[in-house]
C-alpha cells in the first residue's frame, strides 16, 4: 500500500511544538520530511530530560517519521546548501519569530524565485497588528483566544486547559491549510504562502464562546450554571457548553479522577431517575421536562451524585450505558495510557530509540483506509545528513567532510 503524501517532499524548518506537530502529520500521512536542525539541535532535544544524554520525550514525541539533518544557517555555504534543499522541496514549513527566515535572507519573493511550485507554511502567535511581534507561547495564546477567560469556575482564576490547544491545535491547522495548497497546485502548477498564527487557531476552537458572547445581549444563558450574568460569557465549570445539560458527578472511592460526566438528554431523564431511586421524578411536573429542570440544574446533578458517590466510575458508566444515558468516566493519564483499546486503535503506541530503548507515544488520530500509519522513531541529531547532502544533493565526499570540520554541518 502507497501513502497518502508519497512524494511529497517537507522542509522542515520547525521546532519546539507547533511547527513539529504539524510536520510529524505530514510525515505519518507519508511525506518525507526533513528536519533541518542547528548543528547544536532543536532545544526540546534536551529540555525536560528524564534519561541522561538521550533525546527527551518533549522531543521524541513530536518528531517521529522524520529524518534529520544539521545546518548552519548563518554560514554563507549554509545558505548555498539551503538553497538546494528548497529546490528540491514541495513544502517549507517554519515556526521562528516573525521576520526570523527573511533576516536569513529567505524572502517569500526569493523562495517562491528558487522554487515557484514551492508552498511555504509559518506559524506565528499573532495576525498582523499591535500584537504581531508579541512573544507566543501555548498558554498565551489560549489566554488570547478565548479560552482562559471561559475556563474553571466562576469564582476561581481563569484556568489554562491541559490540551495543548494553542500548539498542537494550530499545529492541526496548519496541515490543513498545507493541504488545501497541495490540491490547489495539481490545477495552477504553483505554490503559495499559508500562515496560521495561534491566536486565531485557539479562537476557532473557542467558536461556541463567541457563539454564547452574542446571545448574552438576550438576557441570561439558561444552561449555564451561574448565578449571574454581566456583558461577557462567565466561567462555567463543567456545563456541556452544549444544548443538554451536563456535569462531573464525583463516584467512590472519591480520588482525583474518580468522576464520571453525565449527560441529561430529555430521553435520559426517566431511565436516570429510576437508577438513582427517584423513579417519581419522571412524572412530577417539577422535573419531568428539560424546562423545568434548567432552573434547578445544580440540584439534578446532586441527586445523581448523591447515588454515584455510592458506586465506581465503572460501575456508573455501566450502568448509565445500559440505559443509553452518554457519558463518559474522567480517565486519568495513567488509564489512558494503559488502555487497551487505545493500544489497539493505535493511538497509544510503543516506539523503539536507540537511545532511550522504548518509548509510548501517541498515534495518528486520522486513520485512512488504504494508507494505516507505522509510527517510526524520532531522529538522531543529524543522522541523515549522509543521505540528504552525499545522496541526494550529491555533495562529494572531500567537500562533506570539509562540511562537518568547518562547522557548516
Amino acid at each position: 500500500m502507497s501513502n497518502a503524501l508519497e512524494g511529497i517532499r517537507v522542509l522542515d524548518m520547525t521546532h519546539v511544538q507547533s511547527g513539529p506537530s504539524a510536520t510529524q502529520v505530514l510525515a505519518w500521512l507519508g511525506a518525507d520530511v526533513v528536519k533541518v536542525e542547528a548543528p547544536t539541535g532543536d532545544i526540546t532535544r534536551s529540555q525536560l530530560r528524564d534519561v541522561p544524554d538521550a533525546d527527551s520525550l518533549y522531543f521524541t514525541m513530536l518528531n517521529c517519521n522524520k529524518r534529520s539533518v544539521t545546518l548552519n544557517m548563518k554560514s554563507e555555504r549554509g545558505k548555498e546548501i539551503f538553497t538546494d534543499l528548497v529546490r528540491s522541496s514541495d513544502v517549507m514549513v517554519e515556526n521562528f519569530g516573525p521576520g526570523a527566515v527573511d533576516r536569513m535572507g529567505f524572502t517569500w519573493d526569493r523562495l517562491q524565485e528558487l522554487n515557484p511550485r514551492l508552498i511555504y507554511a509559518s506559524i506565528k502567535g499573532f495576525g498582523e497588528g499591535p500584537y504581531t511581534h508579541y512573544k507566543a507561547y501555548e498558554v498565551v495564546a489560549q489566554a488570547m483566544g478565548g479560552s482562559m477567560s471561559t475556563t474553571g469556575f466562576a469564582d476561581g482564576p481563569p484556568l489554562a486547559t491541559g490540551a495543548q490547544i494553542g500548539d498542537s491545535g494550530t499545529g492541526i491547522h496548519t496541515v490543513a491549510g498545507i493541504l488545501a495548497a497541495l490540491v490547489q497546485r495539481t490545477t495552477t502548477g504553483r505554490g503559495q504562502r499559508v500562515t496560521v498564527a495561534m491566536q486565531h487557531a485557539v479562537l476557532n476552537l473557542c467558536r461556541v464562546k463567541l457563539r454564547d458572547q452574542q446571545r448574552l445581549s438576550h438576557g441570561p444563558l439558561a444552561e449555564y450554571p451561574n448565578d449571574e450574568f454581566g456583558d461577557e460569557v462567565p466561567r462555567s465549570g463543567n456545563a456541556s457548553g452544549g444544548g443538554q445539560p451536563g456535569w462531573a458527578v464525583r463516584c467512590k472511592p472519591g480520588g482525583p479522577n474518580d468522576w464520571v460526566y453525565v449527560i441529561v438528554q430529555p430521553t435520559g431523564w426517566a431511565p436516570i431517575s429510576e437508577l438513582i431511586g427517584r423513579p417519581e421524578l419522571a412524572e412530577d411536573p417539577e422535573w419531568a421536562t428539560p424546562q423545568a429542570r434548567l432552573s434547578k440544574l445544580d440540584k439534578m446533578f446532586q441527586m445523581i451524585e448523591e447515588w454515584s458517590i455510592n458506586l465506581d466510575k465503572w460501575e456508573v458508566l455501566a450502568q448509565l450505558n445500559a440505559h443509553n444515558v452518554p457519558c463518559g468516566p474522567i480517565l486519568s493519564t495513567k488509564e489512558i495510557i494503559e488502555d487497551a483499546s487505545l493500544a489497539d486503535n493505535n493511538m497509544i503506541v510503543t516506539v523503539d530509540h536507540p537511545q532511550r530503548g522504548s518509548f509510548k507515544t501517541v498515534g495518528c488520530p486520522i486513520k485512512l483506509s488504504d494508507s494505516p500509519v507505522k509510527v517510526d522513531s524520532s531522529p538522531l541529531l543529524g543522522a541523515h545528513n549522509e543521505d540528504v547532502y552525499r545522496r541526494e544533493l550529491g555533495i562529494d565526499a572531500d567537500e562533506y567532510a570539509q562540511l562537518k570540520s568547518n562547522g557548516v554541518i
